[in-house]
């Protein structure tokens, strides 16, 4: 799961927060093609043939390990980030990891499909979603058909909702995201 773009410029040189311009490559949200699905906050995962992976992001100069999958050819030119999964092993460091995916393995009675995934829970990034176990959501299941694609109604929309944010998915593959954050807004609760 290579980086998605946003679906809006974001300030770099001041506070970091998007502007009513479109990224290059975004349009097409804008024309109304794709499927607006939730973003989940949480740290994506890979299942791939019955296995689990994580997310691993070999940094500039820093060496993959060799069980490295690539989720793009390269690393990315501007920023030398290339992001990837390596699989989730027997430490304690991938104790939640393996608590969802006995969550999400409960939840199929004939294996998970390989796809991406959302680790989310309680010992997650603060566990935003209050959510009492550690799972794996399958992104893109959730739709959000109501989700407006313009620059100012989706900061209105946005204000009544609390999710980490939209990502629009295209039938060719492409995704375009947005998070209530990049607008300056807070999640409740």
């Amino acid at each position: 799961m290579k980086k998605i773009i946003s679906l809006f410029q974001r300030n770099y040189d001041g506070d970091r927060l998007v502007r009513n311009e479109t990224v290059p490559g975004a349009e097409w949200v804008l024309t109304g093609e794709g499927v607006a699905t939730r973003k989940w906050d949480g740290t994506a995962c890979l299942v791939k043939e019955g296995r689990l992976y994580k997310r691993y992001d070999a940094k500039k100069g820093k060496p993959s390990p060799a069980d490295f999958v690539p989720a793009q050819p390269e690393a990315d030119p501007m920023t030398g980030h290339w992001p990837g999964w390596v699989p989730v092993g027997e430490g304690p460091e991938d104790k939640y990891h393996r608590e969802g995916w006995k969550w999400i393995c409960g939840y199929y009675s004939v294996g998970v499909p390989d796809g991406t995934y959302e680790l989310i829970g309680p010992k997650i990034q603060g566990n935003p979603e209050k959510v009492p176990e550690h799972m794996l959501i399958e992104h893109g299941v959730i739709r959000l058909d109501d989700a407006p694609r313009d620059y100012d109604a989706l900061k209105a929309w946005f204000v009544d909702r609390d999710i980490e944010g939209v990502v629009w998915h295209h039938p060719d593959g492409r995704m375009v995201k947005i998070k209530l954050k990049d607008y300056g807004l807070k999640r409740r609760g």
